[in-house]
């Protein structure tokens, strides 16, 4: 038994990180508001953002500087320092700022779908679809109306 609790216990941080995609998951799909389910994403995505630094990180390594500067006859190569890899860190700066800039373009989508449906809920967003036809939407409504007082 004591095997078992020291692999949880030494593998702690992807416990967590499986926790947090679990509660983004289940935001996305159970919920039904839609601010809910953009919450719901960016907590799974910051998890996997989470994840992706762990997997990069080296118990005892440090940044690839070179001591001395470039080109120098001073630089320091030593062979028994272990570098961490940047490149995850990079591609996570950039994964920070796509999903940044996917909640301001899904934010602005539900802002319009609150002033065409009067609701975040998902159920009355589609009831109301079914009920309406694609051609009466508020588009077609102000387009059908500028026409009658245009004659």
């Amino acid at each position: 038994m004591t095997g078992i609790v020291d692999i949880v216990y030494a593998e702690y941080n992807y416990w967590i990180y499986v926790t947090l995609m679990m509660i983004g998951f289940y935001a996305m799909i159970a919920k039904k508001n839609l601010i809910k389910k953009i919450i719901g994403a960016n907590i799974f995505q910051t998890a996997i953002f989470l994840f992706y630094i762990s997997l990069a990180d080296i118990t005892g390594g440090t940044a690839p500087i070179l001591v001395g500067g470039h080109g120098g006859e001073h630089v320091e190569h030593a062979a028994d320092v272990i570098y961490t890899n940047p490149v995850p860190h990079v591609l996570i700066l950039t994964a920070i700022v796509v999903s940044v800039s996917t909640t301001a373009v899904a934010l602005a989508l539900i802002i319009r779908i609150y002033n065409e449906y009067g609701s975040l809920d998902e159920d009355v967003i589609l009831a109301a679809r079914k009920s309406l036809q694609p051609e009466f939407s508020e588009y077609a409504r102000q387009k059908d109306v500028a026409e009658v007082n245009h004659q």
